[in-house]
């Protein structure tokens, strides 16, 4: 069932989803070869709890750590470890923290040092595919509006658009009702009301869309061993229209980005 929000609640949703986008943007600091993700995770933690909010990851459904960390081929859900990052690498980092009884849950797929130009093209259709995600999600639209957007704008730039793992509703649960996939039909699902409130967060492949499971449990892994980016907001509705609670500034701030592109979706 869809749980709908007040005014008052979405504030709250806010401030966990701004505190996210804090702690990503310190993190983007920190991003460079040489460093661990383990490293990371404590950063991470120790950020979240100074906030006055609590790790939203760490120990949900046992998960070990604060940050979902997934290099290269991985997709999500990679698990800290003392393995150093490389120059060339990608690395999405997924993270969430949860205050006054609500979640934020926001991702974002950095750069380890200079990439490959394939692998800049992929960031950033990924990335536009978010905004094109978002701008669907609206009074009078459905899910598969969302997911159709997103998939034919992937696929028409050749990627592999994730099929087993989706987008989802967010509030005092980190996964509610709906499940927002990045794949779909226009018109199908289910309607968007105003006070909903959704994490959608496209992952696209490099190559297959088909996808691979390590013993950890947890780790996904592209089937072909090609690269993977994930981009992830948190949005609500309000007045009918897709409004921002989280946002990449503090990302940009730190490193050098001038972008216009979440302007359009601003909760002022």
């Amino acid at each position: 069932m869809i749980k709908i929000k007040s005014p008052e609640q979405l504030l709250l949703m806010r401030e966990s989803a701004l505190i996210v986008s804090r702690t990503l943007g310190m993190l983007a600091k920190e991003i460079k070869p040489g460093v661990t993700t383990l490293y990371l995770d404590k950063l991470a933690e120790d950020y979240i709890r100074s906030q006055g909010a609590i790790p939203g990851f760490l120990g949900l459904y046992n998960f070990p750590n604060t940050l979902c960390v997934s290099p290269n081929a991985q997709v999500v859900h990679g698990i800290p470890n003392n393995i150093p990052l490389n120059e060339g690498d990608i690395i999405s980092v997924d993270c969430g923290a949860k205050k006054n009884g609500f979640y934020g849950d926001h991702a974002y797929t950095f750069e380890v040092g200079e990439v490959s130009p394939e692998i800049k093209q992929l960031l950033k259709i990924t990335k536009e595919s978010l905004y094109i995600g978002i701008r669907e999600f609206r009074s009078g639209n459905r899910v598969g509006d969302v997911g159709y957007a997103i998939q034919q704008y992937c696929e028409s730039h050749g990627y592999g658009v994730v099929r087993e793992l989706v987008g989802h509703g967010l509030g005092q649960k980190m996964h509610e009702d709906p499940e927002m996939p990045n794949y779909g039909k226009r018109g199908s699902g289910k309607r968007f009301a105003n006070g909903m409130a959704v994490a959608i967060e496209p992952m696209i492949n490099l190559g297959t869309h088909k996808v691979k499971h390590l013993r950890d449990g947890w780790t996904i892994l592209t089937a072909d061993g090609k690269p993977s980016a994930h981009f992830e907001h948190d949005v609500a509705m309000v007045d009918g229209k897709p409004r921002l609670l989280s946002t990449f500034k503090y990302i940009y701030e730190v490193l050098g980005i001038e972008s216009d592109e979440e302007n359009e979706f601003l909760w002022e």
